[in-house]
């Protein structure tokens, strides 16, 4: 499993502009659902090298998580080429999350 970078303010803008397909799961420490998300976005990020995920805790990133309005978490926006073209709210499992991805290859 991938430990998955974890992404600051002032890094979310390049993240989310690079090319192909970006995951930001938008989290908590103190948040049970996204406890159980993360290991799943790990793996993902493991066995797949075309998409780019990383995590945005929304107490260390407000400005972030504000600018997308994220609201509850556990929350996963998508972006390709620096668009934003999908997203899901709650906990998700493995199959739900790679069918995401594969219908922004």
């Amino acid at each position: 499993m991938a430990e998955l970078p974890k992404i600051t303010d002032a890094e979310f803008q390049d993240f989310t502009s690079k090319p192909g397909l970006v995951l930001v799961d938008f989290s908590a420490t103190w948040c049970g659902p996204c406890k159980k998300l993360h290991p799943i976005l790990g793996e993902i990020s493991a066995e797949r090298d075309d998409v780019s995920i990383g995590m945005v805790d929304i107490q260390d990133a407000p400005k972030a998580a504000q600018s997308c309005g994220v609201m509850s978490v556990p929350q996963v926006h998508a972006w390709k080429d620096g668009k934003k073209v999908d997203q899901f709210i709650g906990l998700q499992n493995k199959a739900f999350i790679n069918s995401m991805i594969d219908r922004h290859k």
